[in-house]
């Protein structure tokens, strides 16, 4: 069975070495995406400035603090397990507040991870 891994990292400076971490255990993809929390927006006082229906963009223009979510779909619950502990090390404790979120999700069917994945020489 797959797993997806989700980790949502508060402090952007953090993740180069989170991402060379989860690939020196051998994490073959990992998608990176700027995000922010509703928290965040409501501590910024932003909330006033952003539309009923707000867009991505609406979100994103502002001036706020920005997390980096971090998303891999890796084949065993032992990787699981060695990228929660190289998170942890760069973060600290996840229990400890504004340093992260991370939670895994069973996956029933993977497409597209096939053996092209094994050589990155060409990225």
């Amino acid at each position: 069975m797959s797993f997806l891994v989700v980790a949502i990292i508060d402090d952007v400076e953090l993740c180069p070495s989170i991402l060379e971490a989860w690939e020196n255990i051998g994490v073959k993809g990992v998608t990176i995406l700027e995000s922010t929390g509703l928290g965040r927006i409501r501590k910024a006082g932003l909330l006033d400035d952003i539309p009923l229906m707000p867009s991505l963009e609406d979100l994103f223009e502002k001036d706020e603090i920005h997390h980096r979510t971090l998303l891999s779909v890796v084949e065993s619950l032992e990787m699981v397990d060695k990228m929660a502990e190289a998170v942890q090390q760069s973060t600290g404790d996840l229990e400890e507040p504004n340093t992260g979120f991370m939670f895994v999700v069973p996956v029933l069917k993977v497409f597209g991870m096939g053996k092209h994945r094994e050589d990155r020489t060409n990225e």
